[in-house]
This record gives structure tokens, sequence and C-alpha cells, in this order.
């Protein structure tokens, strides 16, 4: 599970550290090349596969002497003698892009065999571009067997042909019970007067209009231009009469916890982790209009050094055992729904009280796993494949981002 005094949210802290260290600027090359001394090196022989993620994002435990171990890590190259160099370093998927562009441009290594990437803008590029490299099918065997329904065949990628989710989130709606005084279970609570300076949005240009889009009875992934209009009206009307508190980057969480706001668009993830750290009060819902799906996948671009090896490292994820030491320090939505039997199975077996009790909350949480009432109530995004669609979009919906 999480160390103590982990942040409540993961996004939050991507968002305070990823000015100040800059970590995506930083060469991959120069990063594989000066991993030596790094607890994030599982040396082996003569294969590494160089991996790209976000921060706070894979499982992670003390050893006796002080320093950190990452266990699956430490599995997968003590059943296949691959050594992995895992990199912290994505605080932003378009931010990471333009740092390895020119390299894609030019078809030379990024110096990555694996990096992950949110859906959305930025993979959609990576594939039109022809930046991926194709999975093969027949070298995914865990991936076929285990892979939530959720993940597979979804419509930013059909046939995962270019991508394997790493981990999910649902955005949703979370709000404080004591504030409240009763449940919150519609998009149309966001809106309306019973809460009016107490409601809490996102300022982006992806989870806010797809949100809206939703809220006007529409489906996000296809939706047209007069559908965006109208999701820009409501947002519009819903800000002229005060009904907003603030645009929220990833401190939504923070004014939710303090009681700033007393409803609020949320990630699923997010609320796991508050309500493990102490808010009680917290609850989180798929709004009966529905809910959005992201996933942050792992996908391998072209040049990559050991793609055999890479896509070995993606498959391994899928096994149940090792999806499960994932998602109990993550707490994300996990791909692999057989890793709940798996978590279920250690709690039973734990001997000590508070890590029974935190195993069998991962296991049995719908933001976890979600139920199958959940799962059928998540959309996908609206994919913008043009300059003129991100143009028209940004034009309708860039008056709201947070500032």
């Amino acid at each position: 599970m999480p160390p103590a005094g982990r942040p409540s949210s993961r996004r939050e802290f991507l968002r305070v550290t990823a000015g100040a260290a800059g970590l995506a600027a930083l060469a991959p090359l120069v990063a594989a090349c000066t991993a030596s001394g790094s607890d994030d090196l599982v040396p082996a022989n003569d294969r590494v596969v160089h991996v790209a993620n976000w921060p706070l994002y894979l499982d992670r435990e003390r050893r006796p002497d002080g320093s950190f171990a990452r266990p699956s890590l430490e599995r997968f190259t003590e059943e296949t003698g691959i050594g992995v160099n895992y990199r912290e370093v994505i605080p932003d998927a378009e931010e990471f892009f333009r740092d390895i562009q020119g390299w894609l441009a030019a078809g030379e290594p990024t110096g990555w065999d694996v990096m992950v990437i949110t859906n959305g803008l930025t993979l959609t590029k990576l594939i039109d571009l022809d930046y991926l490299e194709p999975l093969a099918f027949d070298r995914r065997p865990n991936f076929a067997q285990n892979a939530s329904d959720l993940v597979t065949d979804p419509a930013y990628d059909p046939g995962n042909r270019y991508s394997m989710a790493w981990q999910s989130g649902i955005t949703g709606i979370a709000y404080d019970r004591r504030q409240t005084r009763r449940p919150i279970s519609r998009l149309a609570d966001l809106f309306s007067a019973d809460f009016e300076g107490r409601i809490g949005m996102f300022g982006d240009l992806v989870d806010l209009p797809n949100l809206a889009i939703l809220a006007i009875g529409a489906d996000p992934e296809t939706s047209t231009p007069e559908d965006w209009k109208e999701a820009s009206r409501l947002l519009r009307r819903q800000r002229d009469r005060g009904i907003v508190r603030a645009y929220y980057s990833q401190s939504y969480i923070n004014a939710l916890e303090k009681g700033d706001v007393a409803v609020s668009m949320a990630w699923s993830g997010d609320i796991f982790q508050a309500k493990a750290s102490g808010a009680s009060d917290l609850r989180f819902v798929v709004p009966d209009e529905g809910g959005l799906l992201w996933t942050d996948a792992m996908c391998i671009p072209k040049g990559a050094a050991d793609p055999e090896s890479a896509l070995r490292f993606m498959d391994f994820v899928y096994r149940p055992d090792v999806a499960a030491m994932i998602a109990e320090w993550v707490n994300y939505v996990t791909p692999v729904p057989a890793a709940a039997e798996v978590i279920a199975g250690r709690a039973a077996a734990e001997t000590d009280p508070d890590r029974r009790a935190a195993l069998e909350r991962v296991a049995t949480s719908p933001l976890v796993f979600p139920t199958e009432d959940m799962a059928a109530r998540v959309s996908s995004y609206r994919e913008l494949r043009d300059d003129d669609e991100l143009a028209r979009w940004s034009e309708l919906f860039g008056e709201f981002a947070a500032r």
C-alpha cells in the first residue's frame, strides 16, 4: 500500500512537481545512460527495457536498509532476465511528446521502449503521425485473457493495435455529504442553484467540455459542433449565475477536503485516496447521465531499441498477480478485474489488521474495480481529429480554462 505521507492526489502531485523538476525536458537517452545509481533500475545481463511513466504510478516498498524497491519490476526481471530502467518522467502528456517529437519526426530512437500516454489529443496524434509501433496480437496472451472490457477495443485505438491500458480512471462527481445533506447522483446537481457558489469544475479543455456534453444528453464520442455549442452555453449560464466557486486544475480535492466546495467534478482515484487518508465524508458517483473513462495507455515509440522486450513487459503487467501488486499501491481502475480475487486472498492471509483492512478496501472498491452498473454508464471522450475541430472546440470552451 502507499507509504505514509503519500499525497492524497496523484495528479495534484504532478502539477506541483512538474514545473520545478522539468523532468520530461531531460533527454531520455541521458536518463537511460545515468540510471546505474537509481532505485528504479532493475539490472539484468544485457537486455533492458526503458519505461517512461507518470509519477506515483507503480508499486514501491522500502527495503530494510532504507532504499526502495519496485516489487513488480523485480519479479519481471527475475522471471525473464530482462532489466527495467523505469523513469517517472511524464508530468504532462503533451509536454513529454514535445520533448521527443524531434527524434520521432527524424526517425531516430527516443531512448524509450515503453511510454504511458493518456488517451486524447496526444495519443491520437502519435497514432495519426505513425509514431507508434503496431503491437503483435499473438504476443499478448495475458492481455487477451485478462483485460477488462473497459480497455479492449477502445474508440481511440480500435483493436488495441497500438496501445494497452496501464491504469484508468473515471471522471464523475464527488461531494461532501455533510454539506449537501442529500445524495448527489446527477450531473444536473453541478448546475443547480441549490449549491450556488459551492460547485467545483475542472478548468481544462478535455474533461470539462466532455462532461458538459454528457450533461446536455449527448454522447461525447459522437457529438457534433452543435452539441458543443449547447454544452458551452450551459457552462456559461452556470458561471454567470454564480454557481461555480472556481475552475480547478487538481486542487479541487483540497477544496473538497477543506469544505470550500460541496460538490465537484472529480477523478475516482483521487477520492479513493482521500477517503483512505481520512476524508470519510466524501463520496464519488458516476452520474445517472454518465461519466467519462480516461485511460493512461502503454505504447511503443517507433525506433524503440527492443520492441520485443517492451511488448513482453506490457503483457506481463496483465497477469492478475502482477496487476494486483500495482493496483494495491496505485488505487486507480486496474485493467485486470481478476486482480481483485488476488488482493482479497492476500487480505485473508494477512495477520496485521491494518494491512488486512487496507487490502480489503482495495479489493472491494468500485473505484478500483468498477461495478457493471458503473461500467455501463461511462463514455469515451470526443476524439478531435483535425485542426479545424480543435480550433472550434478551443473557441467554445477555452474561456473556462483555469488560469
